[in-house]
């Protein structure tokens, strides 16, 4: 009898840009993207459109500056489903995990526009240490903002999803694009 082949899954997660501490914003919620987290957001966008990352879904925080960060995505997508939550603000890993176990299974990869320390503690853990060296060294080391980490699992369901279950392929920082 011939093994069942998996599809491949890709879990894109995306911590917003750079965001500014200079508007006098009274609630962290909605605080705007600054000038350098709108060029970086466009570098990852160029950057998606030519290195065809084409997520089946976006989930995004319902925050100001992960929806502008999604703004500034949104030509690359090309159409791509969003979904914005307001769930996703301050999410722990935990809390990510919980939602990314809910992704209906026909999609085969999801985007997430999200915020640390939740994204980078979910990424650490997924990964567990698999994956390419020099990924998994940077994201050792900082997950700073508009950074775009790729992780690839063989998971039939995504309610199987767990720790160690994935590799990190790529981290893309805004440094690395420009």
């Amino acid at each position: 009898m011939a093994a069942r082949m998996t599809e491949m899954r890709q879990l894109f997660l995306l911590r917003h840009a750079k965001s500014s501490w200079d508007d006098n914003v009274p609630d962290d919620f909605d605080r705007p993207l600054n000038g350098r987290g709108r060029r970086n957001a466009q570098a990852l966008s160029t950057h998606l459109a030519h290195g065809h990352v084409r997520p089946a879904l976006v989930l995004c925080s319902a925050a100001k500056r992960t929806s502008e960060t999604y703004d500034i995505l949104e030509p690359a997508l090309e159409g791509v489903p969003v979904a914005f939550e307001s769930d996703l603000y301050e999410a722990t890993k935990h809390d990510l995990m919980t939602r990314l176990r809910r992704l209906d299974d026909h999609l085969s990869s999801v985007l997430v526009i999200g915020h640390n320390p939740g994204l980078e503690r979910l990424a650490a853990a997924l990964c567990a240490g698999h994956g390419e060296k020099a990924p998994l060294a940077m994201l050792a080391e900082k997950y700073p903002t508009g950074t775009l980490a790729v992780l690839e699992t063989d998971i039939e369901h995504w309610a199987a999803l767990e720790d160690g279950c994935c590799r990190l392929a790529q981290f893309v920082r805004p440094a690395d694009l420009g």
